[in-house]
């Protein structure tokens, strides 16, 4: 069991080199969080949606991701209200305090019945809390960190990150706040995040070992390389490309961005300078703009249209300037939405942006599914993949000017001029060739030298990012000493 002192610690990334290093040693390993909160999600084989910090374990593991791993996603979507995810299908929206009320027994019951499931076909379980394991007004409640560790009696990570401040203070803080029977269960500390040098630390370990009576198993260092967000806030952690770039593409933050690790395999670009910009911010010089996804359409339009920035990009649009739009972006440059039960506030149709000629209505049904698909532009005959996470129908009204970006209609439009893009694919910039093909399309425009093309598809990657990470801090991390408390199967 992985928990942390605060959110962000880095459990994430330590469960995932976790996975990784337990998994090259030759173990069935499998990543697990009982109940995860956030808006970047991914969908399995079956349909299933679940966390993508989950999804990206599982792949530091050499596994498929299923809902198993993460049985109970909440997704927040304002006014303190979230949509309530159970093995991977939406089965309501709830408000925080109905939450523990309706949900918190069935909830328990699917988070045990999904570890009895995993540990019959998998030899370790690598779980990850969430937030702190310490807070006291929540803790009869919490369906994540010490009632799990407890229920498995797991051998239990504190991970602190020191970059914040008040390491030592976090560390005794936590462990003095946990029930002597959780406190029991933590068998190491790890350090996350350090800068400078080890010698000048050593007399905190020894004054922390001697206090807590817990060994510090790990001092990470500050690495640059970073996993996959997992929500919202990760954003801020992010440092702009230090190299010069040739292109610049402005990913607009909306208030309740939805699966912008969509845009990952852009950032890793080297010639691309990927930025986010806030709604009430100037547009600036960019080459491209990406509406991304949104939990909330109609909140996120309205905001646009207050804030200045939807006046930005239809002119920005009427001058040229190439805007792609994924899933609730692409809804949000549609020429209206129409929300007749509510789902996202008050009922009625709204005014899109009118950038592209199609119209949304919002629906209670969710659709979760992979996608394969031929794309018709930049260059027609390319396979992509990808999948779908959307409750709207959208009518696309196809004309002289606009066409279907893939070959299945439904996906996806485009104008002729190829400045104006649409897709509900989550995951499309992850197919290599396409993403290449899309860039050079920018290039051109530039009068750039185009890219090659011939490169494999981000997941590849994707792994071999996940073992520079796990190289990197695997001599900093005691992994045998660790799994000397662990009970082996």
């Amino acid at each position: 069991m992985v928990v942390g002192t605060t959110s962000h610690a880095g459990k994430s990334l330590i469960a995932a080199v976790l996975c990784r290093l337990l998994a090259r040693r030759g173990l069935r390993v499998t990543p697990f969080k009982g109940q995860n909160m956030a808006l970047n999600a991914y969908v399995t084989a079956s349909g299933g949606e679940m966390g993508y910090a989950q999804a990206v374990q599982a792949w530091a593991a050499g596994i498929e991701p299923e809902t198993l791993m993460n049985p109970i996603l909440l997704k927040p979507q304002g006014d303190m209200t979230s949509q309530v995810i159970f093995n991977g299908q939406a089965v309501g929206c709830t408000q925080a305090a109905d939450y523990y009320r309706d949900y918190f027994e069935p909830g328990w019951a699917t988070i045990q019945r999904s570890l009895e499931l995993l540990g019959e076909r998998f030899d370790w379980v690598v779980c990850e809390g969430a937030g702190s394991p310490a807070e006291i007004n929540l803790k009869h409640r919490d369906l994540t960190n010490m009632r799990l560790a407890r229920h498995l009696q797991a051998t239990t990570l504190l991970v602190a990150d020191i970059d914040r401040g008040g390491v030592f203070a976090h560390i005794v803080g936590t462990l003095e706040l946990l029930e002597p029977e959780e406190r029991a269960l933590i068998k190491g500390i790890v350090i996350n995040k350090f800068r400078g040098q080890r010698s000048l630390l050593e007399s905190g370990i020894t004054w922390l070992e001697e206090r807590t009576g817990i060994p510090v198993l790990g001092v990470i260092p500050w690495l640059e390389i970073q996993l996959p967000a997992e929500d919202s806030l990760d954003l801020f952690d992010r440092r702009p490309r230090s190299q010069r770039a040739d292109l610049t593409i402005a990913v607009i933050r909306l208030r309740r961005i939805a699966n912008f690790t969509d845009f990952d395999p852009l950032a890793a670009e080297p010639t691309v300078n990927l930025h986010y910009l806030y709604p009430h911010e100037t547009l600036g010089a960019v080459d491209a703009v990406i509406i991304p996804g949104t939990k909330t359409t109609i909140p996120d339009l309205l905001e646009l249209q207050t804030s200045g920035m939807a006046a930005q990009l239809q002119a920005y649009g009427a001058a040229g300037g190439t805007i792609m739009g994924i899933c609730g972006g692409m809804q949000l440059l549609g020429t209206q939405i129409c929300d007749r039960q509510g789902l996202e506030g008050q009922p009625g149709t709204y005014a899109g942006l009118g950038l592209l000629p199609l119209e949304t209505t919002i629906t209670a049904t969710k659709l979760t599914r992979q996608r394969q698909g031929i794309a018709q532009a930049p260059i027609p005959g390319q396979p992509i993949q990808g999948y779908e996470i959307h409750q709207g129908q959208t009518q696309y009204h196809f004309n002289e000017d606009f066409c279907p970006l893939f070959v299945e209609e439904h996906l996806g439009i485009v104008n002729s001029r190829q400045t104006l893009w649409g897709s509900y694919l989550h995951g499309l910039f992850e197919n290599g060739t396409w993403r290449r093909q899309w860039l050079n399309h920018l290039r051109q425009k530039r009068n750039l030298p185009p890219l090659t093309c011939d490169i494999q598809d981000y997941e590849y990657q994707r792994l071999a990012h996940l073992d520079g990470i796990t190289d990197a801090i695997a001599p900093h991390l005691n992994l045998d000493r660790l799994l000397e408390n662990c009970v082996c199967p």
